[in-house]
């Protein structure tokens, strides 16, 4: 039999004084969040029969998550982060707000600042010539109508041939394989890189822990993240999946959407893709504006 006492009325009184509902100081919207988080664990608790040992194995792995700062990655694996774009995305639809390149997840990797260049820029600093395979990307930035933006910035960051993303990597000189373009009066951008490799967790980490116990890979497909930002223009976050990758549709943070995979072409030794991305107008100020979430390295109007 389950014993159950979080719906007597002084248990729920006890989570209010804890949720700080007994005073006038702090953050109402935080109380409500607060309150609402003990709720539910006291519900799962009981409903589940969380032992002891489960709860505080549980917290413990609370603590070596965020000190590997490996939160981030695990609500990408969990699915958290898709199910916020499949959120916006029905809130879209809702407003009448769609078409365009879809949005997917932004991942834990971004740094802000990189060097920005006009219309073409090359990624990476040379250092894998020889081993890499050359990647020559470019495409355009157009509106839903197929009329060229001028001026939008396309910021991208991608991992190189171990599967690694400098600045996280100490080894890679800084902001290498990270660049933003403007593009041109045809709202034309060119890069040059390299074939990114896919890469997965890290088999000792707190992440691919949880996913071990779940029965799950903690694999991601070779990929390419983007932020599409243009006056007047919906910002875009997404990544484009290249086209071959045994990960393609079993990506373990759950990306790969349709309308997201680049065909790569490769010849004498040499890869080419085209991707355009399409925006949609912005209905106010804050549309243009990327998510407030901390990343590393945030730079003034970077």
């Amino acid at each position: 039999m389950t014993v159950a006492i979080s719906q007597q009325a002084e248990v729920q009184q006890f989570f209010e004084q804890a949720a700080g509902y007994r005073n006038d100081d702090g953050n109402p919207r935080m109380k409500r969040i607060v309150l609402r988080v003990l709720q539910d664990a006291a519900r799962l608790i009981e409903e589940l029969q969380i032992s002891d040992d489960e709860f505080w194995t549980a917290v413990d792995y609370l603590n070596r998550l965020g000190g590997q700062n490996e939160a981030g990655l695990l609500v990408a694996g969990l699915g958290l982060e898709h199910f916020l774009d499949l959120l916006h995305d029905a809130r879209d639809a809702e407003a009448g707000q769609v078409g365009g390149t879809p949005r997917t997840i932004e991942g834990p990797l971004y740094v802000a600042g990189a060097p920005l260049s006009e219309g073409e820029a090359r990624l990476d600093d040379g250092s894998e010539d020889g081993q890499a395979t050359p990647l020559f990307l470019e495409g355009r930035v157009l509106d839903l109508d197929g009329a060229p933006i001028a001026g939008a910035i396309v910021d991208l960051w991608q991992a190189n041939t171990k599967g690694n993303y400098s600045y996280f990597d100490q080894s890679q000189s800084e902001y290498n394989l990270r660049r933003r373009i403007v593009t041109d009066t045809e709202g034309r951008y060119r890069a040059r890189s390299i074939v990114p490799s896919g890469y997965g967790c890290n088999p000792q980490g707190p992440t691919q822990e949880c996913l071990d116990q779940l029965g799950r890979h903690g694999q991601r497909p070779a990929h390419i993240h983007f932020f599409i930002s243009a006056p007047g223009y919906r910002h875009l976050t997404t990544q484009i999946n290249l086209s071959g990758d045994q990960y393609l549709w079993d990506d373990f943070a759950h990306a790969t959407r349709d309308g997201l995979v680049g065909e790569v072409v490769i010849r004498e030794g040499r890869a080419d893709m085209t991707f355009d991305f399409q925006l949609q107008q912005a209905a106010s100020a804050g549309d243009e504006q990327r998510s407030g979430r901390p990343r590393a390295l945030q730079v003034q109007g970077a």
